[in-house]
């Protein structure tokens, strides 16, 4: 049995251990863009939510979501290794999606990695669909496959 987890929102002080959490898991191979500046801009912004789950006061996972009119988009998504295949990330999931539909939001849009099967799995059975591939979408250098979820409305 997994230990439990607390799922909410990210403080201000949380930004450079969730940076450095993307460039470790998300943006290996890549130039670093995911700094603790961008995140703090997106852990205080009116638009985004930044959202972590932590056991023994570590973030063990966290997602960032920026929330459009229509349209909201998942910018990150990631569980560290020794957290993974515990549910982590479906709790981020869904804590995502309950707060897309309170802001009338009925589309999340993503991108990920062509060559990221376990990512291409979760995210399927989250409901996403695939839309198609965008070539040259991580800085020129690499394909993203892009994915869609309509929620359902209550």
């Amino acid at each position: 049995m997994s230990e439990l987890a607390s799922i909410g929102l990210a403080r201000a002080g949380d930004a450079r251990e969730i940076a450095e959490m993307s460039r470790d898991l998300i943006e290996q191979g890549l130039t670093w863009s995911w700094t603790p500046a961008r995140v703090q801009h997106f852990i205080s912004g009116p638009e985004s939510s930044v959202v972590v789950a932590r056991r023994e006061r570590r973030i063990a996972a966290f997602a960032i979501m920026h929330f459009g009119d229509d349209v909201a988009h998942l910018n990150l998504l990631a569980v560290a290794p020794e957290h993974r295949r515990q549910g982590l990330g479906s709790q981020l999931m869904d804590w995502l999606t309950k707060t897309a539909l309170e802001a009338g939001v009925f589309r999340i849009n993503l991108e990920l990695r062509t060559h990221n099967e376990g990512a291409k799995i979760f995210y399927s059975r989250m409901g996403f669909e695939q839309l198609g591939i965008v070539q040259g979408y991580y800085q020129g250098r690499e394909a993203a496959l892009r994915m869609s979820r309509r929620l359902a409305q209550a």
